[in-house]
């Protein structure tokens, strides 16, 4: 498995493999603790809940593709605006299609590696459900 990012840029693509790999504790170690995630837009969730949710996700058994749009880095921080799909059947033989465009932020740690403070998968959708 991928080991955490050293560069901001690769942040979002950690966080492909572990996802798709469907280990949640490794998926977990990509984030800052005390860290949001936004599973849907107006929602902000941390620590367990944030970690269920993302379990949620992974659950469906269908593998995630992400795109960097933008990295922007001021020191130790850094803006992330990403283009991701969540695409094909689920475990039940459902059709899953899910996408966005995520507005994320992620900080290095005092270990070097980059991990995600703020979650936000849903960044530029209108407030309420993801459609």
């Amino acid at each position: 498995m991928r080991p955490l990012a050293d560069r901001p840029e690769d942040v979002p693509y950690v966080f492909a493999e572990r996802f798709n790999s469907g280990d949640a504790a490794a998926l977990a170690e990509v984030y800052e603790d005390g860290a949001v995630f936004v599973p849907e837009p107006g929602a902000p969730l941390t620590g367990a809940d944030a970690h269920a949710a993302n379990a949620q996700f992974m659950e469906l058994g269908v593998p995630i593709t992400v795109r960097p749009r933008h990295v922007y880095t001021a020191g130790d921080l850094a803006l992330l605006i990403v283009d991701w799909v969540i695409d094909g059947m689920d475990r039940d033989g459902s059709v899953v299609h899910i996408e966005g465009t995520a507005t994320d932020v992620a900080r290095r740690g005092s270990d070097g590696h980059w991990r995600y403070v703020i979650d936000n998968p849903f960044g530029c959708a209108p407030s309420g459900r993801p459609a």
